[in-house]
């Protein structure tokens, strides 16, 4: 039986399914949806992570926060977010919203998303203070700030480093005014082309991982 203080590995997609199971029995947090939050720095890997538990889950829907976010609100998202998406799902109603076109520079068409057992937001902030009243449970990539920017730099090319200059300070500070970490319930690491999960801050120690005790960009 797995400990929460002991690391657990996965080798392969299809070991997240442990994982999984924890998630889908969890509490509804966000009307009938049990709302998993994925974050961590840019460049960290946490849409590759989310595709891979939403697969494990069995093709739970995942919410890019880039899909939200603009050039002009990196991190001043969380009105929209709330207005359309959290609060439709809270009263049982599908999701309805437009995806920003980050060439274009405008939203895109519309889309819905029907309420979910589980749903899944990936995106640096999706741990933010205004989103945890909503949450089941975040959790956060544990990859150091400087490795991620440096993988995303390289991802991304040297067509967009003006763009990671301006990310990198705006994400310092938000992250300095609103950190997720100390309240995340799973740390995860990935370990080559797998990952191991051990419990975060807001887990209380001894007990299997828990829903959260807690008071809403480029992908990564």
């Amino acid at each position: 039986m797995h400990r929460p203080d002991q690391p657990e590995e996965f080798g392969e997609p299809g070991d997240l399914r442990e994982l999984a199971g924890r998630l889908a029995v969890l509490p509804p947090s966000c009307g009938a949806v049990r709302l998993v939050a994925v974050d961590g720095h840019a460049g960290s890997g946490k849409s590759t992570f989310a595709g891979r538990l939403a697969g494990a889950l069995g093709g739970a829907p995942v919410l890019h926060l880039d899909d939200v976010a603009t050039h002009e609100e990196l991190f001043g998202w969380t009105a929209r977010l709330r207005a359309q998406v959290l609060e439709p799902l809270a009263l049982g109603r599908p999701a309805r919203w437009f995806p920003y076109d980050w060439v274009a520079r405008r939203f895109g068409p519309e889309r819905v998303l029907e309420p979910a057992p589980v749903l899944l937001v990936e995106g640096v902030g999706a741990g933010r203070r205004a989103l945890r009243p909503h949450l089941a449970h975040l959790l956060w990539m544990e990859t150091p700030r400087t490795e991620s920017w440096g993988r995303g730099r390289r991802r991304d090319g040297s067509d967009l480093s003006g763009f990671w200059d301006g990310w990198e300070r705006a994400e310092l500070a938000h992250f300095a005014h609103d950190p997720s970490r100390p309240f995340a319930d799973t740390l995860v690491h990935q370990r080559g082309t797998g990952y191991e999960w051990t419990s975060g801050a807001a887990a209380t120690p001894g007990t299997p991982l828990s829903v959260t005790d807690s008071d809403g960009l480029p992908r990564a």
